[in-house]
């Protein structure tokens, strides 16, 4: 079974001129990241809201607007992934290889 993650969002920091209108609804374009250590609240990842197109080309950045973590599971660890998925950092194109120490940055 999937892991849950626990999301927290400020919705007043919600850009409502970046929210967008689909058949459906209307949505917020978001991008959870991944932080580099767990912070003192336990969360481990970030949510920031991205901008639309037009104003990216205008200088405009993803905003923060939340944070999530992990699910506590029983026994107080979280689950595998039953779908293969590793952290970031052990994923076999993230390591470094010979053939990246010819690229000039």
């Amino acid at each position: 079974m999937a892991t849950p993650i626990i999301a927290k969002i400020d919705v007043k920091k919600i850009n409502k001129d970046w929210l967008f209108a689909g058949n459906k609804g209307t949505y917020l374009d978001a991008v959870i990241y991944e932080n580099d250590a767990v912070d003192q609240y336990g969360n481990s990842h970030v949510i920031k809201q991205n901008p639309p197109k037009e104003a990216r080309d205008q200088g405009a950045k993803p905003v923060i607007i939340g944070n999530c973590r992990w699910m506590p599971q029983k026994g107080g660890q979280r689950q595998p992934s039953q779908h293969g998925a590793v952290p970031a950092k052990q994923h076999p194109l993230m390591q470094e290889s010979e053939t990246d120490q010819d690229i000039p940055w």
